[in-house]
């Protein structure tokens, strides 16, 4: 099944661990030239979950976030703290790593929690993103990155590290 949105176009695809989900959800938009779907992974480190955007490869292991982080960097991909102060999150530590943004907002996330990752991206001068960390149909577009860019992959890649991003939480109903 593919959900539809009346304003968000582009999806990133993040399964954990898994870039399964990608290639299928990617066919199922491909009917639709609207709709970009960017494949990526959610990456299990020993100190935190890493995303990467932009790769439908998993990178090589062990996994360690030094390894992500220059993988993600070396296919042009983006590199993001996931939930950094919830579980499997890096927290304070996300500093000791060279990621490209923050997640300061995760749908699956305490209000505090996310107000924590918000003050690291500023404090690191990193750009902030959202995920909605769904993992059902329902809980899509509870949060969004709204990204100043074409509808391009590269072109979001860039905008996202070049701090071109915000994010935001979905205000009322959600009809799929």
């Amino acid at each position: 099944m593919l959900a539809a949105h009346s304003f968000i176009k582009v999806a990133a695809v993040t399964d954990h661990d898994s870039v399964r989900g990608c290639r299928a959800t990617m066919e199922l938009a491909s009917v639709y030239p609207d709709i970009l779907i960017i494949p990526g992974v959610e990456i299990s480190t020993a100190f935190g979950d890493i995303l990467v955007l932009g790769t439908d490869e998993l990178p090589p292991k062990p996994w360690s976030p030094e390894g992500v982080t220059d993988f993600a960097r070396s296919i042009n991909g983006v590199s993001i703290a996931a939930h950094p102060f919830r579980s499997y999150g890096m927290g304070e530590d996300t500093r000791n790593y060279k990621v490209d943004a923050i997640e300061v907002l995760n749908g699956g996330s305490s209000q505090d929690a996310n107000k924590l990752a918000k003050n690291l991206a500023k404090n690191l001068r990193l750009p902030g993103t959202a995920g909605s960390d769904a993992h059902q149909v329902s809980e899509l577009f509870s949060v969004f990155s709204q990204v100043d860019s074409t509808l391009d992959m590269d072109a979001i890649l860039k905008a996202v590290k070049n701090g071109l991003v915000s994010a935001h939480v979905q205000r009322g109903s959600i009809h799929i």
